[in-house]
């Protein structure tokens, strides 16, 4: 059996995971292709015109291996943390796909609840049947699969540069150099170093949450704000750059959140859809650049 992984949305946090779990079952996987022009295109065609450019670009990776694959993984991800939650799209992404796109092989439906193993395996046990019968595999499969996402190494912290920013956002946005137009390659051009969120430990992210009068119920709020409360508060950086999908909802909480932290911390909002246009972006990235230099010369920081 052919199992498809559509390179988009939480693809990038969870991989380890996927592969190990439907190549321990005796599946081959078959990742679709970085997302590049034609998959934008096939997303944009598909799906509808109110949904933000990640899920537009998850309908156009599915698109593109639909026609290869016996069975497509499209994670229904409810919950991450107990009592937290995350964008409802992930909620009903199987519906949108399934409506979406003709000619679709199975694709999973089961709901993952991240924050709980029992919960977490009842999705594994209903996607494993898709595949095999024998039980004990399954558990095998889980159980490594599990392990393999314990040992992936997360997150992105440059230590050989002058100048650092917090790159604040969604994984889906921060490690596709398709949508982020090379973001992080431009910042090391620029002589910039990056540090991303997974790189601070849950534990602080969660002591720098508490100070806030509520705690979010946003996963993806906690963990921004947390990130950034806590890289300003240990001097780890000297900017932020925050990257946005536009229309996101999500993500005008996070970011009133953290201005409202910052105070006059230098901050970049950059917000990207599939009609954002790259000179225009760049030359916003190199703006900023400029004023970190030169506020770090005037520190007497750089040279």
């Amino acid at each position: 059996m052919i199992v498809g992984i559509p390179k988009g949305l939480l693809y990038y946090k969870y991989k380890p995971f996927f592969h190990t779990f439907f190549e321990e079952l005796g599946a081959e996987v078959l990742v679709s292709p970085d997302t590049n022009k034609e998959v934008l295109d096939m997303g944009v065609k598909l799906c509808v015109d109110e949904a933000c450019l990640p899920v537009k670009i998850f309908h156009g990776h599915v698109a593109k291996i639909k026609d290869k694959c016996d069975l497509i993984v499209v994670p229904r991800i409810m919950q991450i943390k107990e009592r937290e939650f995350i964008c409802p799209k992930f909620c009903g992404i199987p519906e949108m796909v399934y409506h979406n796109i003709e000619g679709l092989p199975r694709i999973t439906k089961s709901p993952i609840y991240l924050y709980s193993i029992d919960k977490f395996y009842n999705w594994a046990y209903d996607t494993g049947r898709m595949i095999t019968k024998n039980i004990n595999k399954i558990n095998v499969a889980f159980e490594r699969a599990i392990e393999a996402q314990n040992h992936y190494d997360e997150g992105i912290d440059d230590n050989d540069f002058e100048l650092k920013v917090a790159l604040v956002g969604h994984q889906y946005n921060i490690y596709d150099d398709f949508i982020n137009m090379n973001l992080i390659k431009k910042l090391h051009g620029f002589g910039v170093g990056v540090i991303t969120q997974e790189k601070i430990d849950d534990e602080v992210k969660n002591n720098e949450v508490k100070k806030l009068f509520k705690r979010p119920f946003w996963t993806f709020a906690r963990e921004h704000y947390g990130f950034v409360s806590c890289a300003i508060d240990n001097n780890l950086i000297d900017g932020i750059i925050y990257l946005s999908s536009f229309a996101c909802g999500l993500d005008s909480v996070i970011i009133e959140l953290i201005k409202n932290k910052i105070d006059e911390f230098p901050f970049l909002l950059l917000k990207i859809d599939e009609h954002t246009g790259e000179a225009g972006f760049d030359t916003r990235i190199e703006a900023f650049v400029d004023m970190l230099q030169r506020k770090k010369r005037k520190r007497g920081e750089m040279a």
